[in-house]
Order: structure tokens, then C-alpha cells, then sequence
């Protein structure tokens, strides 16, 4: 990919061919934003995974970096109450089940109980793309729907990898302080390091890079002296 002469001069701030411990790597990454908007820091962390392995969870960053999330929650009547006095911004069953059939998806996170999985399961076409369906596995399938809310609202995010082993995900904003971007990606980095199957934690991380939407990538060392 040929870059611009703005990118090309950021890349020669540094020599992005060597590794960097994080906090060294979020302040490269930092300093070497090109746009003048608030720019998104990303981590990319490539796994040693086969095909057939799914790496999914869900983890709070200690430092927030964005907005509190719309929350849409599939219940039973009887429960809607109780989602929206806990914080969902919508919260019913049918009515919202047609909704986003019709294509509505005004919210950013969408739960369900249990009981209401059987109906959910028909929107795949339409939550599925979205990466919205709730799921067991990162706690938006559920009955303390309570419990599910106010982790959502504490900003709990999904990471999971996609089909070549990478996970893509977003850690913290370009003004944000460094220390507080590099607890970010320590806390990712732990966090995905306790899905290696055993025997392969060694080297169940291929690599860790980090960038700003629009500047270069910065290789972070995993091992002292790497």
C-alpha cells in the first residue's frame, strides 16, 4: 500500500522493525497520530490457532474510552421494568423482535434471557452481521439480567478472533495519558493469554501491534529483551 507524505514522516520517527515494551509502543503510537480528530488506538494480536477454534470472551479496560453504550434487553413482560430501572435503554420482547426485523438497530448491545433465545435465534440474519446476537458465552444470554446490564454499562467489551487467528480490537483514544492506554493493552493481553489450550502458552501469542486509525504499527515485545 503506497502512503502519504505525512505517514511516511511519522513512520521515520522511529524503527518500527523492532519490538517495544507497551508503554513504549502507546507512546509511539501516540505520538505518531496523523488526523486531527481524536484518533481510535487498536491492538492486533495474532494467535497460534486452528481453524476450528473459536476464541471468544468478554473483558472490562480498566480506563473507559468510550460512551456508555445503548443496551437493548429480550425479555418477558413481567421483566421489562426491572431491565430499564437497571439501565437498558430498551427492553421488551415481540415488539422489539419485529423492530429490528425491520431493520432497526439503534442500540449497541443487545441481551436476552433464556426463554427468549428460541425467538432471538431468528434474527441471525440481521444481529448475526452486526456481531449483536447475545451469546452465552460473553454473558449477554442470561437471567440476571441485572448483573449483565451494569457490566455492559461499566463498559465490558467482546474481543474475538477472526478466521486468521487476529484479534482486532479497539484499547483506548489517542488523548488519552499513555499509562492509562498501556493498562489497557496489559489487561487484553492477560486476558487472551488465559485462552492458550494446554501446553501452548508459550506460544499461543504470535505477535502483538498496536496502531492509531490512521498512523503506522508499532510491534510490542512480549518477552524482556525481545
Amino acid at each position: 500500500m503506497k502512503h502519504g507524505k505525512k505517514y511516511r514522516a511519522a513512520a521515520a520517527k522511529y524503527d518500527l522493525t523492532k519490538k517495544y515494551d507497551v508503554a513504549s509502543a502507546c507512546s509511539m503510537v501516540k505520538d505518531m497520530k496523523l488526523a486531527n480528530f481524536d484518533e481510535t488506538i487498536e491492538a492486533h494480536i495474532s494467535l497460534k490457532v486452528d481453524k476450528s477454534t473459536s476464541i471468544r470472551d468478554t473483558l472490562v479496560f480498566p480506563n473507559q474510552f468510550r460512551g456508555e453504550k445503548k443496551v437493548l434487553v429480550f425479555c418477558q413482560p413481567g421483566r421489562v421494568q426491572e431491565a430499564l430501572d437497571a439501565g437498558a435503554s430498551f427492553a421488551g420482547s415481540d415488539e422489539y423482535i419485529e423492530k429490528v426485523k425491520g431493520g432497526w438497530l439503534d442500540f449497541d448491545v443487545a441481551v436476552a434471557t433464556p426463554d427468549m433465545m428460541k425467538d432471538v435465534g431468528r434474527l441471525g440474519m440481521v444481529l448475526g452481521r452486526k456481531g449483536l446476537m447475545p451469546n452465552p458465552k460473553t454473558g449477554t444470554v442470561t437471567t440476571d439480567i441485572v448483573s449483565a446490564i451494569n457490566e455492559l454499562k461499566k463498559g465490558r467489551t467482546e474481543y474475538r478472533a477472526d478466521k486468521g487467528g487476529v484479534v482486532h480490537i479497539a484499547v483506548g483514544k489517542s488523548s488519552m495519558d499513555t499509562a492509562k492506554v498501556a493498562e489497557n493493552v496489559s489487561t487484553l493481553i492477560a486476558e487472551v493469554s488465559k485462552k492458550a489450550p494446554n501446553g501452548l502458552a508459550a506460544s499461543f501469542i504470535r505477535s502483538v501491534s498496536l496502531s492509531s486509525t490512521m498512523g503506522p504499527g508499532v510491534w510490542v515485545a512480549m518477552k524482556e529483551g525481545e
